[in-house]
């Protein structure tokens, strides 16, 4: 996923504005259009996750405006829509209405492949741009070439994110290992992974076999990046050398943090799913990743825990969040079109930010749960100093996989990180635009 034209300067403003964005008026469909009809909605949050919560109330305010119509709900893993959609949108099989991950290497290349729907008209009707800050906007919109921040508008998205690392207090204290602070330096998380591991508890939960393992990754060259090297990366200023400091460092770290048992061994199968449930069962003391897991974490955790911002690092993943898209075959589009302005709502956007995810037309007011505003307050901190850097597989179609493939070698020792980075950088210049 990438972002193209628009500087991320900007992006990361608008997105801290956008974040509690106040909600303008949209217009509502007739209560009974449709009657007959079924809407096709997919989707990849789980029910008890801030997104799958809110989305959950969308659909029963949708059933209320259309009692004649059917929804016929598919909840598709991240993996199985990641890979498939392509061949789907282009068949009978084709939802109505389907989240889908934003950037140039999925949402830009289905825009490109026409496979989605132009959303321009119904943006501007419905209202949907005066909701959504510039920033959030820009992963929404895709020129003719399939690059984000510009062109017509192929998704909508209605909430934000970023990555941070999430503790176990209560692994911690059993183990008489002190809990790193929100102000925590790199030295004090290290020590206490080193602390962990020598008592054999692996403190890392890692997803190999899926995006967790790549994020620790690009998380540890941004902790060595500034803004250009991220602008070099994402947006194609420059020439990108995956043997520079940053992702040299990253590869390095990543393998020797597997052989000092800070990352197991063993995780290179391992799913994303299985990665945060070893957390929710409290079998691992620290798990970086997304904001979306925030709202399960807050419904599911029976342990005390807390999060913190990546240390030593004024970078971070992070962006607007998935976007609602309406592929190009979509039999009931007006219908799609009348959900995805449920989900913009005033009613379901609080409700989104009060289950643990970071909306982007919520009224900032009827945001009270004390988790939700820690929440918001890091994204505000990242925002602010411009640390969104979006994530590590956005430049290029089919960078994901080469991402899960060479990085799952530096967890079982298969490759050098130096032959690893070498493999990144040809998959990287194969797909990016030829200058």
């Amino acid at each position: 996923m990438l972002t193209a034209r628009r500087r991320p300067v900007a992006i990361a403003a608008a997105l801290l504005s956008g974040a509690l964005l106040l909600t303008a008026c949209g217009g509502d469909s007739d209560g009974g259009s449709g009657d007959g009809k079924t809407l096709k909605l997919w989707h990849y949050e789980t029910a008890d996750s801030a997104m799958g919560i809110a989305w959950n109330e969308a659909v029963k305010e949708f059933k209320a405006k259309h009692p004649g119509v059917k929804v016929e709900f598919e909840e598709k893993g991240f993996e199985q829509i990641q890979k498939t959609a392509p061949m789907v949108l282009n068949s009978s099989d084709a939802p109505d209405v389907m989240e889908y991950n934003k950037g140039n290497a999925t949402a830009g290349l289905l825009s490109k492949q026409g496979l989605l729907t132009d959303l321009s008209g119904e943006v501007t009707k419905r209202g949907w741009d005066k909701k959504l800050s510039a920033g959030v906007a820009t992963t929404a919109r895709y020129d003719t070439n399939g690059v984000m921040g510009t062109g017509a508008w192929y998704g909508v998205p209605n909430y934000a994110e970023y990555a941070m690392v999430y503790v176990n207090k209560d692994l911690f204290e059993k183990y008489g290992v002190p809990v790193p602070k929100p102000s925590a330096t790199m030295a004090e998380l290290t020590a206490a992974m080193d602390a962990f591991a020598r008592k054999g508890v692996t403190p890392l939960a890692d997803g190999g076999a899926e995006y967790p393992a790549q994020q620790y990754l690009y998380q540890l060259a941004l902790s060595k990046a500034d803004r250009s090297w991220v602008d070099g990366y994402q947006l194609y200023k420059g020439k990108v050398d995956f043997h520079d400091a940053a992702w040299t460092y990253a590869a390095d770290t990543f393998a020797d943090w597997v052989k000092k048992g800070y990352l197991s061994d063993k995780s290179s199968s391992t799913k994303a799913e299985d990665a945060g449930l070893s957390f929710i069962q409290g079998k691992s003391p620290l798990f970086f990743s997304g904001s979306w897991w925030y709202g399960r974490f807050k419904s599911e955790n029976k342990f005390d825990w807390d999060t913190l911002l990546w240390p030593g690092s004024k970078l971070t993943l992070g962006s607007s969040g998935n976007l609602w898209v309406v592929p190009k075959g979509a039999e009931n589009k007006e219908l799609a079109y009348d959900f995805i302005d449920i989900t913009m709502s005033k009613k379901v956007q609080n409700l989104l930010g009060n289950s643990g995810g970071i909306p982007v037309a919520a009224d900032a007011s009827a945001l009270t749960d004390p988790r939700a505003k820690r929440l918001i307050g890091d994204f505000t901190t990242v925002s602010g100093r411009d640390g969104l850097a979006f994530y590590p597989d956005w430049p290029v179609p089919g960078f994901y996989d080469v991402l899960v493939s060479e990085t799952q070698k530096l967890i079982t020792g298969s490759a050098k990180p130096d032959a690893v980075l070498s493999a990144l950088q040809s998959a990287y210049d194969k797909g990016a635009p030829k200058k």
